[in-house]
């Protein structure tokens, strides 16, 4: 009655195909229950943790766990039944590939996800963008190991292959060298992070805030509107002065006052200047001193630290100071000297330079 099971089709039994169409249809539908069941229970339950571990966890078995699994599960079926040599051959090549895929695929994921946690930690989501550019070489790279793996398990001789691999890799570094070379320069960047995208710098003459950090050029848009285009080796050698990261900024200022003021007013100029200083809200006072006697007048020196980093803000703070100052010396009949040599000198135009260097605008002004 059941002799038909025993019939050969392409030396294998019917009874035989029935087992591996029922390995297939049985372990089908295992993986849907557990899909559909324990990986929904399981996501309703990481969305209440706090942690993206076990939501990367998730998706990374959604996407890539599982379809290996079906993979698996299809080649352990066929494996049961007794195929012709070249028919082997073909699955077995089927086989490295879904695995080299999706094991190729899998370490992607884990190192994406460990340098986003990385940034997190370090918080800084805004170098995200730049991770683009590191996340394409290291798909290239592990793409180029996977398909050396592929062609050594499936009997080829790679050692031709390594061996050129090996000559033209020194061929196309040596080709490009200073490529190479910013490129390992924004490795630096993005890990050791002497600055940020958004934060001010000054780097030799020039002045303004970083907008794209990529992996061969830093872009700075600078304080007058152009945008400057730096290498990143030339930016790392370069003395990088960040503004962004300070905690407080230091302000010094002079008043220069004449030869005829009494002794006694010069000797209330510093507590008075102490006292406009301390009406200003976060603001530390350093010192204020009758400085040194100077050919055209009394000079004081003060100094204090705002501890409102932002440059609009000591600024504010230096104008409101002014003010009360000139008041201040209003009130006690106190006049202010300078140097009229030095003033005529100016408006003549034989020493541009040094009204350049009192003014904001200036090029090379530390700010």
């Amino acid at each position: 009655m059941y002799q038909w099971l025993h019939q050969t089709y392409w030396n294998n039994t019917v009874l035989s195909w029935l087992g591996c169409i029922g390995i297939i249809a049985v372990g089908f539908i295992i993986l849907r229950i557990l899909k559909r069941v324990a990986l929904n229970r399981l996501k309703q339950y990481f969305k209440k943790t706090k942690t993206n571990a076990d939501d990367f966890a998730l998706k990374l078995a959604e996407s890539s766990v599982l379809p290996l699994c079906y993979a698996g599960l299809v080649c352990f079926a066929i494996d049961t039944l007794s195929l012709h040599p070249t028919v082997e051959k073909i699955l077995h090549v089927a086989i490295m590939v879904v695995l080299v895929y999706f094991v190729v695929r899998i370490f992607i994921s884990f190192i994406n996800f460990f340098l986003v946690l990385y940034l997190e930690k370090q918080n800084r989501p805004q170098a995200k963008e730049g991770l683009r550019g590191v996340m394409i070489m290291v798909k290239v790279m592990l793409w180029i190991f996977g398909l050396v793996f592929l062609l050594g398990n499936l009997g080829y001789d790679i050692k031709t292959l390594l061996a050129g691999l090996g000559i033209g890799g020194v061929a196309i570094a040596l080709a490009a060298q200073s490529i190479l070379s910013d490129v390992f320069a924004y490795f630096a960047i993005l890990f050791d992070r002497p600055f940020d995208v958004g934060e001010f710098l000054i780097i030799g003459d020039e002045l303004g805030t970083v907008t794209h950090i990529g992996v061969k050029t830093t872009r700075i848009q600078s304080l007058w509107g152009e945008e400057l285009s730096y290498s990143n080796k030339n930016m790392l050698n370069s003395w990088i002065h960040n503004y962004s990261r300070m905690e407080r900024r230091r302000a010094v200022f002079g008043l220069c006052v004449s030869y005829d003021t009494p002794a006694d007013k010069l000797e209330q100029i510093p507590e008075e200047v102490k006292k406009i200083i301390n009406t200003q809200e976060k603001i530390l006072i350093d010192r204020v001193h009758f400085f040194e006697f100077r050919d055209y007048g009394l000079y004081f020196e003060a100094v204090y630290y705002s501890l409102e980093p932002g440059y609009t803000e000591c600024r504010d703070k230096q104008q409101n100071i002014n003010l009360a100052v000139y008041r201040k010396f209003e009130e006690m009949g106190v006049k202010f000297a300078f140097s009229t040599d030095r003033y005529i000198s100016i408006r003549n135009g034989s020493n541009m330079q040094e009204l350049w260097q009192e003014n904001d605008e200036y090029p090379g002004r530390r700010r």
